[in-house]
């Protein structure tokens, strides 16, 4: 009987220690965070393979925010929807725990004419654009619509801006619904027009020498192989985005959300990357 009464009170002593033991750590932690998340939907220029997400993502987001890039290459603002992939985001939006959601949301270069993704733009694309801004609002997302980015197309020193009467019905619908709107279109020109049809070639994927000698450039595809493995396929191209320029877009759209959005500012990383990639700085 004596023993079992040691035993006992040797076991209330122990949990007594480890509880005083774990206290002070306790009260270390006394306030959970409450983290942000960005959601980027669009087309390649925003994917991975083509676009400035990933380099957004990874260099331009602290560790406060979730960042997920959503967007498809191929996509125009109607068919991401007809797949389903908008509705892959919507459910993204709706994971509980974060104090804001934020969905950038950038379509337009397949949703112009000549194929089978296209959409009208006097009244169907702006349509869909009203109705991504709703949709994310009806899950208690702010939506940030986004111009779609510049092609590098030049003639006689001049950029030509062939996604401009799109930038505008973004910009319309931005206006209409209160979005906040990041022109990356305007943003885009400009920096080709100050680098220059020459310099600006950095952007791009591959070099333009890639294809064989005597060959045109190949059309970029920046889809990846799923089947059996994943493999890379690109080539030249003046829409799609490398390593060098989509590190330079990147930089551009955070600054221009931490100026657009103050409420993102705290969780953006505003800076271009200093490790590397100075081909394109002023």
């Amino acid at each position: 009987m004596f023993r079992r009464t040691l035993l006992a009170l040797s076991a209330l002593a122990c949990v007594a220690t480890s509880a005083q033991a774990a206290e002070p750590v306790a009260r270390e932690f006394p306030k959970a965070i409450a983290p942000s998340k960005i959601i980027l939907v669009g087309d390649s220029t925003t994917a991975v393979i083509g676009g400035w997400g990933p380099s957004f993502c990874a260099y331009h987001v602290t560790s406060f925010a979730a960042c997920v890039d959503l967007a498809r290459g191929g996509r125009s603002s109607r068919t991401y929807m007809q797949e389903g992939s908008w509705t892959v985001a919507l459910n993204e939006a709706k994971v509980a725990g974060y104090k804001t959601t934020w969905v950038l949301i950038q379509f337009g270069h397949n949703d112009q004419p000549g194929n089978s993704r296209s959409t009208e733009l006097a009244q169907e694309f702006p349509g869909y654009i009203r109705r991504y801004v709703e949709d994310a609002r009806a899950v208690g997302a702010t939506p940030i619509l986004v111009t779609p980015l510049v092609r590098r197309a030049f003639k006689d020193g001049q950029q030509i801006n062939d996604l401009a009467p799109w930038a505008e019905a973004v910009r319309k619908v931005a206006a209409e619904t209160g979005a906040p709107l990041i022109d990356l279109n305007a943003l885009s020109a400009k920096a080709a027009q100050d680098l220059g049809s020459q310099k600006s070639e950095l952007f791009a994927q591959l070099p333009r020498n890639t294809a064989p000698k005597g060959a045109a450039p190949a059309r970029a595809q920046t889809e990846v192989n799923v089947q059996p493995t994943a493999t890379y396929r690109l080539s030249y191209d003046d829409t799609h985005l490398g390593e060098e320029g989509a590190d330079y877009i990147a930089a551009i759209m955070a600054q221009a959300l931490a100026d657009t959005v103050p409420a993102m500012r705290p969780v953006l990383i505003v800076e271009r990357r200093p490790d590397r990639r100075k081909a394109l700085l002023p």
